[in-house]
């Protein structure tokens, strides 16, 4: 049977090429139809790698490590603890649970996690800074295990925050769960990165440029790049079976940033705050399943 009419068309009772599983008079008829109709050719163009049901098994039981070693950090938090104990509690924890710590001499990485404390936005390498009452601490942790990758983050109050701490992190969180909720079979990368922009922006803060959410579970970092803004409609069109991250990072003052001379440390330009929630989602069927669910 042909899943097109003589005049190149979908049929209304053809597989829907977004990939839902449904007939696409049923799903996408109406809708701007995906370039891309198969794995094979999301592997092609976008080098995307579709993910079968035994890998996304493997990368939800890393994610359910990943999600207990940050509890178990938050446990740990408090004030005059040093980043690089942090550092300690989530490598011999990892290698507890049979898996390996991703950031680990990735590309020269030093360290077992990313620490990221107040106007650091991400990659904040653990060492003697002593944590203190009222710190905004990003731990950003990625596990292998079994081979498979998981990535999250969570940002964390010690002690008493500021009033513009309390904000920032709200407004990250719901940034986050506002892409999230965008993540669905026929919907784009852009439509994710729009509502993070509009919600942050009308909220008097920033979205950061430079880094970006990504492609993960085979390798630490695979494509889509999902930035964290842009226009609706735009990018890659999301089908079935894709897993990626959702990371923003959302600064109280101004969007640019510098990298320290470690080569790693990324700073807000105005020393500004900055806040960031991650995880790692799956496009399904129907919508979205978090690998690494926490609540927002």
């Amino acid at each position: 049977m042909k899943d097109k009419t003589d005049t190149g068309k979908i049929s209304r009772n053809a597989p829907c090429p977004c990939g839902s599983g449904k007939k696409y008079k049923r799903c996408c008829l109406g809708k701007p139809a995906p370039s891309q109709v198969s794995d094979l050719q999301y592997a092609k163009k976008y080098q995307i790698r579709i993910k079968t049901p035994k890998q996304i098994e493997g990368i939800r039981t890393a994610g359910k490590l990943v999600v207990q070693t940050l509890d178990l950090v938050e446990s740990h938090l408090k004030s005059g603890i040093t980043t690089d104990a942090i550092n300690t509690l989530v490598h011999e924890f990892t290698i507890a649970h049979g898996a390996k710590p991703a950031p680990l001499n990735y590309r020269g990485y030093p360290k077992s996690v990313c620490v990221s404390i107040n106007e650091v936005i991400c990659h904040g390498i653990p060492g003697e800074r002593v944590i203190k009452d009222g710190d905004l601490v990003n731990v950003d942790v990625t596990s292998i295990l079994d081979g498979y990758y998981a990535d999250a983050n969570k940002t964390f109050f010690v002690g008493t925050p500021s009033e513009g701490a309390r904000k920032l992190v709200s407004v990250t969180r719901h940034c986050l769960a506002q892409g999230i909720a965008m993540v669905k079979p026929g919907n784009t990368v852009g439509d994710i990165g729009h509502v993070i922009q509009t919600y942050a922006e009308s909220q008097g803060c920033s979205v950061v440029r430079e880094f970006v959410g990504h492609g993960v579970g085979i390798d630490f970092h695979e494509a889509p790049q999902v930035p964290h803004y842009g226009a609706p409609g735009t990018g890659i069109r999301l089908i079935p079976g894709m897993v990626f991250t959702i990371e923003p990072m959302i600064n109280l003052g101004r969007k640019e940033l510098v990298i320290l001379d470690d080569g790693w440390t990324a700073v807000t330009r105005d020393g500004s705050l900055s806040a960031q929630f991650e995880q790692t989602l799956l496009v399904t069927e129907t919508g979205v399943e978090s690998l690494t669910p926490y609540p927002l």
